[in-house]
């Protein structure tokens, strides 16, 4: 049998990408309680590394939401995780590694990570 393969995460830089909020702003976490300040979900259909599907952070949106489409303007990549997460922000928008760092420090602080543009 043959080990699974996963897309390479940079393939979706510049992308248009949509994602399904699983997580959405102010909602809890299931397991350690913790309140997520930004939507965070999923690519459906994207398979990740950890066996999940591909994780992403919206960010720049400050209203829950179920489900959400703009474009991927970086990838958080975890070095001490099997874990992508793309960023997604909405279409003409920006954003700093500065930015970044301190809108996904909520749960990325407990990682090493570099952010790949």
């Amino acid at each position: 049998m043959s080990e699974p393969t996963y897309p390479d995460a940079t393939t979706f830089l510049g992308q248009v990408v949509t994602a399904v909020m699983d997580r959405p702003l102010n909602s809890h976490h299931p397991t350690w309680g913790f309140v997520y300040p930004v939507n965070y979900g999923y690519v459906p259909g994207v398979p990740a590394p950890d066996g999940d599907e591909l994780d992403v952070y919206v960010l720049n949106v400050d209203v829950p939401l179920k489900k959400f489409t703009g474009i991927c303007v970086a990838i958080i990549h975890r070095l001490d995780d099997n874990d992508d997460k793309l960023i997604l922000i909405p279409p003409g928008q920006k954003i700093s590694d500065a930015q970044i760092r301190e809108q996904t420090f909520f749960q990325e602080r407990f990682f090493n990570s570099i952010i790949i543009r």
